[in-house]
Parts: C-alpha cells; structure tokens; sequence
C-alpha cells in the first residue's frame, strides 16, 4: 500500500517549514496551522486505520483537547487490532471538571462494537497530574467495560503542554 507523505517538503526535497518559530507567526497563521496539524492528525486518526505509534496518537489528543477552556472527556473506541472505529467527545464540564458516567461509556462501546478504548480528557488549569477523581472514574470504568470483554489500553489526561498518560505511569 502507497502511503502518501504528508511531511511539508517542496518540489525540491526542501522542508518548508524548518525555518518557523511559533514567535514568528501572527495569531491567524498559527490557528492556520494548528488546523492544519489537526488535519494531518484526524487522517491518521480516521475509522479503520491503526494505532501505531502513540506519540502521533498523543499529539491529535493535544491538539484536540489541550486548549479547552472547559473539560472534555473523550474516547477513541478501537477493534481487536487497535484500529479505530470512531474518536468521540462524551461528556463536557466547566473548568474544573466534568461529570463522566461509565454506563454511557460501555453503552457506546457496545454500539460501536469495540473491543478496546483510549480514554482521555483534558486539565483547562494546565496542570497535567492526574486527580484522584481522574483515577476513580478510569478504575469504574475499566470495570464496566471488563464486563463486557473491552479493554481500557490508556487514559490520558492533557494540557496544552504536556500529556501524561496513565499507562505509562503504572496508574493502568
């Protein structure tokens, strides 16, 4: 299968955006390319393709959710193969939180038949650390969707700045 690059080199082998510091560019340029970046992202994020690579994967979740002014929980819903059925914001809360319900989280799973999920959310404060709040409900949820034979591969709580990810720091 012929994957087209979507790297930002010119006709010559060039990269065209080397050169470029987030300082440089003015408020519309920068919103240009962060939908840009989104875009590029959202591709690899589509239904039917697999993760990868969780870097790419961390990057469309900072993207997508890291400048909220307001919590969003969402859920990237996979098969067996970790391919991606659909990427769906859930529940949206205030600053400071957000009511998440696991019921509505396995409803969805079964729906879309899924046989693993990513959870994620975002922190408006900045502060990556997850909440005890945050561990409680990815433990409910987990459960719940054990019952139904779905596995929970992460949970990733995300700012503009960073992203940390339950998985890799043993919270999974």
């Amino acid at each position: 299968m012929h994957r087209q690059s979507v790297l930002p080199f010119g006709p010559h082998g060039e990269d065209r955006f080397a050169g470029l510091r987030p300082e440089e560019l003015g408020e519309g340029e920068v919103q240009s390319l962060v939908s840009l970046a989104l875009a590029v992202l959202a591709q690899r994020h589509r239904p039917g393709q697999s993760l990868t690579r969780p870097d790419e994967t961390r990057a469309y979740l900072r993207l997508l959710l890291g400048e909220r002014k307001f919590e969003v929980f969402c859920c990237l819903f996979l098969d067996n193969r970790h391919r991606i059925l659909g990427v769906e914001e859930l529940f949206h809360g205030t600053v400071d939180g957000a009511a998440v319900y696991p019921r509505v989280v396995v409803q969805r799973a079964l729906e879309i038949n899924a046989a693993a999920i990513i959870l994620a959310h975002n922190h408006p404060s900045g502060v990556g650390e997850p909440s005890r709040a945050d561990e409680a409900i990815t433990r409910k949820i987990g459960d719940a969707l054990a019952l139904v034979d779905v596995r929970v591969l992460d949970h990733f709580v995300v700012t503009a700045e960073e992203s940390i990810s339950f998985a890799e720091s043993g919270r999974l």
